[in-house]
C-alpha cells in the first residue's frame, strides 16, 4: 500500500472516531441529535433495537441505492461507517456520560450544540474526501445531485429534512440541534473540505465529493 493511501485511510478513520464524537456531544446537549441519528433513534425505540444495530439495518435499505446508482462510491470507507460509527458513538456516549458534568443551563447546551455541528461537519469532510467510500445515508444526497442536476448542497438539506421530519413523527428526540443541521452540515462540509480535508488528504488528492461540493 502506498503512502498517499495509507494517509487517506488515516484521514478517514480519523473522521469516523470524531463522527462518533459528534454524535454523542448533540446527545448530552439535549437539544437533538442530527438528523439521521435522530431519525434511526426513533425506529430504534419503537422496534426495541440499540442504535449500533439500528444504524446497520437502516443503512442496509440506502445501500441498495448505492449499489444501483452510486456503485462507484462503494468503498472501504462505506462498510467502516456503516458497521463502526453506531459502536464507536456508543462508546464516546458512555464515556462522557461518566465523565462529564451534563449539561443545565441553556447557554452551555447550545454551545455544546454548536459544537456538535462543526465536529460532524469535519467528521462528514474528512471521511469522504479522501475517496475511500461513502456511507449509504450520505451517498443518497450525492446521488441525488447527480440525477437531478441540483446543487449538492440542496440535495443535503432536503434529506437531512426529511429525517428531521421522519424522527418527529416517530416520537423522536429532536429540537433546535436537530434543525440546525439539516440547515447547517452542507455549507460546513464544504469549508472544511476545502481548508482541512484536501490538506490532510494532500495536494494531489483531488475529491470527487469536494468538486460536487
Amino acid at each position: 500500500m502506498d503512502k498517499n493511501k495509507i494517509r487517506r485511510m488515516l484521514v478517514m478513520m480519523t473522521g469516523l472516531i470524531i463522527m462518533g464524537l459528534g454524535i454523542a456531544v448533540f446527545k448530552i446537549s439535549l437539544m437533538g441529535n442530527d438528523p439521521c441519528t435522530a431519525m434511526m433513534m426513533a425506529v430504534g425505540d419503537k422496534v426495541d433495537l440499540s442504535l449500533p444495530v439500528i444504524m446497520i439495518v437502516v443503512n442496509s435499505i440506502y445501500f441498495l441505492a448505492e449499489v444501483i446508482w452510486g456503485r462507484h462510491y462503494i468503498g472501504i470507507g462505506t462498510f467502516a461507517n456503516w458497521f463502526g460509527v453506531g459502536t464507536i458513538a456508543s462508546i464516546w456516549l458512555m464515556w462522557l456520560e461518566r465523565y462529564f458534568v451534563m449539561p443545565q443551563t441553556f447557554s452551555f447546551r447550545f454551545s455544546l450544540m454548536l459544537t456538535g455541528i462543526l465536529i460532524l461537519s469535519l467528521a462528514a469532510s474528512m471521511y469522504q474526501t479522501p475517496d475511500l467510500g461513502i456511507a449509504p445515508y450520505d451517498v443518497i444526497s450525492i446521488i441525488l445531485a447527480e440525477k437531478c442536476s441540483v446543487p449538492y448542497l440542496v440535495c443535503r438539506i432536503f434529506t437531512d429534512s426529511v429525517c428531521a421530519l421522519s424522527a418527529y413523527l416517530l416520537g423522536g428526540l429532536i429540537g433546535l440541534g436537530t434543525f440546525a443541521c439539516a440547515v447547517g452540515l452542507g455549507p460546513f462540509i464544504a469549508f472544511f473540505n476545502h481548508y482541512v480535508s484536501e490538506k490532510l488528504c494532500g495536494a494531489a488528492q483531488g475529491s470527487k465529493i469536494s468538486a460536487k461540493i
